[in-house]
């Protein structure tokens, strides 16, 4: 999908780093399968790929709409859905916004038109619904002196023909609740719509809403009552699960305002763990990512008393992996409930809850809330892959996946406030004779050349080294607790690996070779990274000078004088 390209820049800078941080974004809005655009700070859209773009072209009044959105929106904008007079008709899209670090807006929409449709005849339907019970299965009855039914509707009640209801007393029918309580079968009083439970045919209750008068002979004597009943058992059970929905709705809406209004995922995830727990009546909850071998990782965790074992879980998140349905169990003292989180129909992690078997079973009702926490963290876990793919594009040069410029001396400075003991070493590396590849072989043949570099120097890196390129053929490999002779082994294997990249070199007369740089580093010299830098810089033009291929160690730093008191 194509991309409208974005303006070129009027700073005269126009640094790797930007240009890296615009192509990622180019190909994000162009890999992303909806509309997406991307707005300045100012509100013009300065890049579009071909679904935005269409939608621009066809009705360009919507694009107002989104920035006056956008101005009176907070730091986290969230989503917004916007009507679009499309040549199909009218389409209701929503936008997510991702605010960006140079002031400008990611905007990723998706067509929300049919679920919006689906809603709207879901409610329909449950309104016709309950009209349909209310008027259902009405029953007219009368009692005599006695008590007994003296007549009944000849359709008969409750799954009774009317043959054997009458003679019979209607307390016989009434729940063992009820027993004691006034019935409506002999009243001394009119009674209007009153609710009571009897017992149907097959011994199941049935709630009926029932309307009678008292009947009474000359001289005021009861002779009886007469009166209608409604079966609105199905309108009470539909009431209750209403008013379970409506309950399930409110508390997936806490969660889903918990997930959409923290901008650290991390953070989201621990408190929608925690609210997992109140609204399931759980004793705890964990939250698992997939990890980028696929394997479940927890990220979240909440509850009190003992949490299950990761090897008592693992059966269990696999089972719900592989299942659409969350899938229930039991270990030791515990009832297990776990269920898969996924983002556009792949698998990204899994929520486990679980609490005391003296505890109630899960029920449906937990299914479906449990399942709906799912949907969204899935969503969450996309976003947190997203932001991660970011930072990496941020943080790293695009051609050679190494640090780029900013990055590295960032991490450099941390380094070097660092109070451990031992001394660390900063390799200055820069390329002999690569101007000569762009030159007769093409830029194409040296991207290769740096790329082949960008290995070289991160193959046998150990945790805390930090390998990096400044720009051009310049790079820099900061080794941590090294030493002079360690560095000279790290400089002697990689210009002995980069022996065997000679092949790329632009002639014969010009071959390609390594000249670095050595300053060692020793803690509480008060070196500044700067000089750091320069001391190894200088070190690697002296390696030039001595004809290329090699390296040199730079002099360690002349000490500040002291001043006198």
């Amino acid at each position: 999908m194509d991309t409208v390209p974005l303006p070129a820049s009027d700073s005269a800078s126009g640094s790797t780093a930007a240009s890296a941080t615009d192509a990622a974004v180019s190909m994000v809005l162009a890999g992303f399968p909806g509309p997406a655009m991307r707005m300045a700070g100012e509100g013009t859209v300065t890049a579009a790929n071909a679904a935005a773009a269409l939608l621009l072209e066809q009705d360009p009044s919507w694009i107002g709409e989104v920035r006056l959105w956008l101005e009176g929106a907070s730091v986290a904008p969230g989503l917004r859905s916007f009507p679009v007079n499309a040549a199909r008709g009218t389409l209701i899209v929503e936008w997510a916004a991702t605010p960006q670090s140079d002031g400008s807006i990611l905007l990723f929409g998706r067509d929300a038109t049919l679920e919006r449709q689906l809603r709207q005849t879901l409610t329909e339907s449950r309104r016709r619904y309950k009209d349909l019970v209310e008027i259902s299965s009405d029953f007219a009855w009368e009692t005599g002196p006695d008590g007994r039914f003296v007549f009944v509707t000849p359709k008969g009640a409750l799954g009774y023909g009317a043959e054997s209801l009458i003679g019979r007393d209607p307390r016989d029918l009434v729940v063992e609740e009820w027993g004691d309580l006034p019935l409506p079968f002999d009243s001394r009083r009119p009674v209007d719509q009153t609710e009571l439970w009897l017992k149907c045919a097959d011994g199941s209750p049935a709630c009926v809403v029932a309307s009678a008068l008292p009947l009474f002979a000359a001289g005021g004597r009861w002779v009886g009552a007469r009166g209608v009943c409604r079966d609105i058992t199905e309108s009470v059970i539909r009431s209750a699960e209403l008013a379970r929905v409506r309950n399930r709705e409110k508390l997936l809406a806490h969660i889903v305002h918990t997930l959409r209004n923290r901008l650290d995922a991390g953070e989201a995830l621990d408190l929608a763990a925690a609210e997992t727990v109140r609204a399931l009546g759980a004793d705890g909850c964990r939250i698992y990512r997939a990890g980028e071998g696929g394997e479940l990782v927890p990220v979240a965790d909440f509850g009190g008393g003992p949490a299950p074992e990761p090897e008592v879980l693992r059966p269990f998140l696999t089972r719900a992996a592989a299942s659409e349905a969350p899938v229930p169990g039991a270990v030791e003292n515990e009832r297990l409930m776990v269920c898969r989180t996924e983002h556009q129909r792949s698998v990204n992690g899994a929520v486990a809850v679980w609490r005391g078997d003296d505890g109630d079973p899960w029920d449906e009702e937990d299914r479906q809330l449990i399942a709906g926490v799912a949907d969204h963290i899935g969503i969450v876990h996309a976003h947190f892959a997203y932001q991660e793919r970011l930072r990496r594009l941020s943080e790293r040069d695009g051609l050679t996946g190494l640090f780029n410029r900013r990055t590295f001396f960032e991490r450099l400075a941390e380094q070097l406030n660092r109070t451990e003991t031992g001394p660390s070493a900063l390799l200055y590396v820069d390329l002999d004779n690569f101007k000569a590849v762009n030159d007769l072989r093409g830029h194409q043949h040296g991207d290769a050349v740096l790329k082949a570099v960008g290995a070289l120097l991160s193959n046998g890196v150990r945790p805390g080294d930090l390998p990096g390129r400044l720009g051009g053929d310049e790079f820099v490999l900061w080794l941590g607790r090294t030493d002079a002779e360690r560095a000279r082994v790290v400089a002697d294997r990689l210009l002995a690996g980069f022996a065997g990249l000679v092949h790329l070199s632009a002639a014969p007369d010009k071959p390609l070779g390594l000249s670095i740089g050595i300053a060692v580093h020793r803690p509480g010299a008060g070196e500044s990274v700067q000089e750091l830098t320069d001391r190894a810089d200088a070190a690697m033009y002296a390696a030039k000078a001595r004809g290329k291929g090699s390296y040199t160690i730079a002099p360690d730093p002349v000490p500040a004088p002291e001043t006198a008191p």
